[in-house]
């Protein structure tokens, strides 16, 4: 029994639903798939993405502006500019966006700029962190430990809870294992058995839980046919020259057509995909400043 007095079910009908916008919200019938590259690069790259996607059924961008890398020499996000860049970018093509927060310094910032804030695998258990976002006033994307319990990762949601902010998500990512063929073990029974532990909504990460992309549409469609509430997906105009990550991001054509291939499951499960958005070509931002 998880000792979680905010985050545990307490009817089997509690349904927690996190709105990131006034027409995105996790946790109803309807799925939520999130989509973008890992890491902002320019103004550019982020309009090629965020105009294909607005034109799918996709309803949320991501990006990294501040990167967890295991390499202290490895690109580390662009920062303040990068979150500049997300914000004009959400507010020309009505994409809500989602991206990470590393610390307490920078949830102020980024909250300024995103509509959600995401706490990476890493820093699951930064318990003063999870304190802080807490009283963020934004909603909170909480990724899975790399080797985290399911107790473990419940009860950092409880941290956020009990700190104030009821509008947490759930991501399952992946756990490390012996195997390097997968980046990660991608835990499927997690994501069944959060649905009935906690009242949060739960999606998945197939990018990272893999870590090739021609892995991520298997483990994406199982993940919403075990009651998932949504994914969120690596994309990029060209995944080779990606600065991070490249191996697992999909190209723009193969997300929308993964996308697509997503419908049919879900309305076999009961949920739907919202179309909000397909068949609209906003005009591109004009780059120059």
């Amino acid at each position: 029994m998880i000792n979680a007095k905010l985050a545990a079910q307490s009817h089997v009908n509690h349904q927690t639903i996190v709105k990131i916008s006034e027409t995105v919200a996790f946790g109803g019938k309807e799925l939520v798939i999130i989509g973008g590259p890992c890491t902002v690069e320019s103004l550019e790259q982020m309009q090629i993405v965020a105009q294909k996607l607005a034109t799918a059924s996709v309803h949320g961008l991501r990006g990294g502006v501040y990167k967890p890398r295991t390499s202290p020499y490895a690109f580390q996000g662009m920062g303040v500019e990068g979150l500049e860049i997300l914000a004009r970018v959400r507010s020309h093509y009505n994409l809500p966006v989602v991206t990470e927060v590393m610390s307490i310094s920078q949830i102020e910032v980024v909250a300024a700029h995103a509509d959600m804030l995401q706490v990476g695998s890493r820093n699951m258990q930064n318990f003063d962190l999870l304190k802080a976002l807490g009283q963020a006033g934004k909603p909170i994307l909480l990724k899975r430990g790399l080797a985290a319990t399911i107790e473990e990762f419940v009860m950092a949601a409880e941290y956020i809870l009990s700190h104030g902010n009821p509008d947490v998500v759930l991501c399952e990512r992946g756990i490390r294992s012996f195997d390097d063929y997968t980046r990660n073990v991608l835990d499927l029974g997690a994501v069944a058995a959060l649905k009935q532990i906690t009242h949060l909504p739960v999606i998945v990460d197939p990018s990272h839980a893999v870590g090739k992309r021609e892995l991520v549409a298997p483990v994406a469609r199982a993940a919403i046919a075990c009651g998932a509430d949504g994914l969120i997906i690596e994309c990029h105009p060209e995944p080779e020259k990606s600065v991070s990550d490249a191996r697992q991001a999909l190209s723009l054509e193969d997300m929308v057509h993964l996308v697509n291939s997503l419908k049919p499951v879900a309305t076999a499960v009961g949920r739907s995909i919202s179309e909000a958005g397909a068949g609209l070509e906003p005009a591109p931002i004009f780059l120059a400043a």
